[in-house]
């Protein structure tokens, strides 16, 4: 590994691997964060890839979540007898990258208006329509103001 390290290569291919001085560590509502032990600072985003990460689901089983005196967050696992600072849940994390939705979005004929509105949250948007005799058109979402794309 340190003759790796020498030549300035990483040691594995994983991408989600920390680089040295770096920590991952969890919130109390499960968000994933990330210690930099070598500069004293946090952050939210994965150093090497950038991702932002949550836990999924809930502690296994035997598991139980506390807060210490100094309010740092503690896992105790009870049928071991272990406690650790560490959150068992961290080898399953997930991205939390939400994809921004495409601004532009072609329908044919056949579209039905339950097609268009699936998944989709239209609260607080102005919804333009264009091409409307053939078909349900084009549909710009312009996310209440005017832009560029929407006309």
């Amino acid at each position: 590994m340190a003759a790796l390290r020498y030549a300035g290569l990483d040691d594995t291919d994983s991408e989600d691997e920390l680089p040295p001085g770096w920590e991952e560590r969890t919130t109390k509502d499960g968000w994933v964060y990330y210690a930099n032990h070598t500069e004293e600072k946090t952050q939210w985003e994965h150093p090497k890839t950038g991702k932002r990460k949550r836990v999924a689901g809930d502690l296994p089983y035997g598991w139980e979540q506390e807060t210490d005196e100094n309010g740092q967050v503690f896992f105790v696992d009870h049928i071991n007898k272990r406690t650790t600072y560490v959150d068992p849940r961290l080898a399953f994390t997930v991205d939390d990258n939400p994809t921004k939705p495409t601004t532009q979005q072609r329908y044919d004929g056949s579209t039905t208006a339950m097609e268009i509105l699936q998944g989709r949250d239209f609260t607080g948007k102005v919804v333009v329509v264009t091409g409307a005799n053939s078909g349900i058109g084009l549909l710009l979402l312009c996310d209440g103001v005017q832009t560029e794309d929407c006309y």
